[in-house]
């Protein structure tokens, strides 16, 4: 949600502004605007809607200025409109933020009451005016950037520049993910300074970044940058190096980053793969070697959207091949959950930025009451990663769409591989065993290839269902949950109502929805529930609906026909094939696929 770039530069910083939020629309894209150090005083700019408006904006008054902020904004409070874009200003004061802050209407009434005029309705703009009148009781900049600070009840990651400071940039983080970059310094010892809510945005400019920790504040200058805990002890906070190319987000050839990163999967899952398989010897890595699976009593899992499809996939291979209990939740619903635990427990956090809101609150509020707290992501020096025991990296490479395709199957991928080495060393699978599924997995890549061919069969089938209003998916075992997550897929970028169920619950209730011509989407297996899955098939052909069936063995012309490859990578093939289907169904109807309406990517506020 929402995204901050702040640069403290050498030169006009303008442009690389603008390229640093571009690199992070895909967190928000209602609004987006910039605030630049124009000698003593702060100019700004903003622009409703997506980040070419801002563009067109700055392309006819520029912004001079070798300090500025950014801010693309996913909205919360108040609007999407020009006065309730970012940066806010209160007289001296300009701030980006991204987050909540949750007592905000307290502390506007006594602002107000005080004689404080606002100009927005957005929480956003109570931390300006905040600052600017501290700024008339402190003795210097830090002392009210901490008393600020100080009166904020909520989540949020700030960048803010003052009038009359024309080379100091005050950052703060509690709860939401900010990232300091340091450039190389000159002989004067002075060097340039950013600041962005990811590592993503920081790319093009240094591969040297920090995380600042929960509780943070910073004061950014040329020459250094002096980090704050929570208590006001300077603090040191680790620089690491972060490769360049592990940031590329250019769409090359393809229409869209979704397009683009549904391709991408064989190479992501061959990366996510070579972590966890020896292919020479055709046994599992040493990864996760500090988590014991021998003693643990129950398995929890938890996530939010598609990564908790993932886990409700991954539940089938653990109860299949390790044999002990697995618990699966919604982290907005777990964190609020008085769960019962044993101590016992291995909780898997799964997330792709490794920065969700509710799924990093869930892991705190259960670390120090499980055995081993295991974090599954796409970024390892995120906040779930830091919080976590171990970590195990999906290797997906940066996911700009907002629909999952490439993480999502990275995530399952994972978690299977942590079921097959819990199954292992618990001796649930003996050596022998093992090695017949490791060389399974191995056959994923090809699989997933063969599978992108039936591309234009996919094409022909999206352009059917674009005048759909409903749209159903059913599956059983272990394909149910990808009946969720191909109706999730085509809800989010398409706006078709689309529903999945488990197909054994049709005549529970579901089958009253099946009208004429109405489009289900049968997601088939070749095991032993295949039979059951045709008979429902067959209940709602009788009643009228327009049948698509997804599988190995399909025969009839409007289906599409998956290739043959073992049950255990089917989940994969099938969640490719409606990622698919989704994708061309949203470009038939002409919508923003990468960017659809009311979404954002990283969903870091509750």
């Amino acid at each position: 949600m929402c995204g901050i770039i702040g640069i403290l530069g050498k030169t006009d910083v303008q442009d690389r502004i603008v390229d640093g939020l571009s690199r992070l629309e895909y967190r928000g894209y209602d609004s987006a605007g910039v605030a630049i150090m124009s000698g003593p005083k702060v100019a700004v700019s903003k622009a409703v809607g997506k980040l070419a408006n801002l563009k067109s904006e700055l392309a006819r008054k520029p912004l001079l200025g070798r300090v500025g902020i950014g801010h693309t904004r996913w909205a919360t409070h108040g609007a999407a409109n020009t006065v309730n874009a970012h940066p806010h200003r209160a007289e001296r004061v300009t701030v980006v933020h991204n987050g909540i802050v949750e007592n905000h209407a307290e502390l506007k009434s006594e602002l107000m009451a005080n004689g404080v005029v606002f100009a927005s309705e957005t929480d956003t703009e109570v931390i300006a005016q905040l600052m600017n009148v501290a700024l008339r009781t402190s003795s210097s900049l830090d002392e009210a950037f901490s008393n600020t600070l100080a009166k904020l009840v909520g989540s949020f990651a700030i960048a803010m520049i003052v009038d009359g400071y024309e080379d100091v940039v005050l950052v703060a983080r509690n709860g939401s993910p900010l990232a300091v970059g340091y450039g190389d310094p000159d002989q004067t010892g002075s060097s340039e300074m950013f600041v962005g809510s990811d590592a993503l945005a920081l790319a093009p400019f240094t591969e040297n970044v920090s995380y600042l920790e929960d509780g943070d504040w910073a004061v950014i200058t040329p020459e250094r940058v002096v980090v704050r805990d929570h208590a006001g002890s300077e603090v040191a906070r680790e620089i690491q190096h972060v490769p360049v190319e592990n940031f590329s987000v250019d769409k090359g050839p393809y229409k869209h980053f979704m397009l683009k990163e549904i391709h991408e999967q064989p190479e992501s899952l061959a990366r996510c793969l070579r972590g966890l398989i020896d292919h020479n010897t055709g046994t599992l890595k040493p990864f996760l070697e500090d988590v014991d699976f021998l003693t643990a009593d129950r398995f929890i899992m938890v996530a939010c959207g598609t990564a908790y499809y993932a886990c409700a996939t991954a539940k089938y291979w653990f109860e299949e091949f390790v044999g002990i209990p697995v618990e699966i939740d919604i982290a907005s619903e777990f964190r609020y959950r008085k769960v019962p635990l044993t101590g016992k427990e291995i909780a898997i956090f799964v997330s792709q930025s490794g920065e969700t809101a509710d799924t990093l609150s869930a892991l705190k509020n259960v670390k120090d009451r499980v055995q081993n707290v295991v974090a599954v992501v796409n970024v390892t020096t995120s906040s779930i990663a830091r919080e976590a025991d171990a970590i195990l990296d999906i290797s997906a490479g940066p996911e700009i769409g907002v629909a999952s395709t490439k993480a999502f199957t990275g995530q399952l991928l994972s978690l299977l591989g942590i079921a097959l080495k819990a199954a292992h060393e618990r001796k649930c699978l003996s050596d022998a065993q093992l090695s017949s599924l490791v060389t399974e997995i191995s056959s994923l890549p090809r699989l997933i290839t063969e599978t992108l061919k039936l591309e234009g069969r996919a094409q022909e089938i999206g352009a059917s269902l674009a005048h759909a209003t409903d749209a159903y998916f059913l599956g059983r075992g272990i394909l149910y949950p990808i009946a969720l997550e191909g109706a999730l897929k085509l809800k989010e970028i398409s706006y078709i109502h689309a529903e999945g169920y488990a197909a054994g619950e049709l005549k529970h209730g579901p089958i009253a929805l099946i009208d004429e011509g109405v489009p289900v989407i049968v997601l088939a297996s070749s095991d032993e529930l295949s039979e059951k899955t045709q008979s429902n098939a067959a209940e709602v052909a009788a009643r009228g609906a327009r049948l698509i069936e997804i599988g190995c063995d399909p025969l009839e012309p409007n289906h599409l026909k998956l290739p043959e490859g073992p049950d255990l990578i089917l989940p994969f093939m099938q969640s490719v094939a409606v990622q698919m289907i989704s994708y061309y169904t949203a470009l038939a109807k002409g919508t923003d696929v990468d960017q659809p309406k009311n979404l954002a990517k990283s969903v870091t506020v509750e």
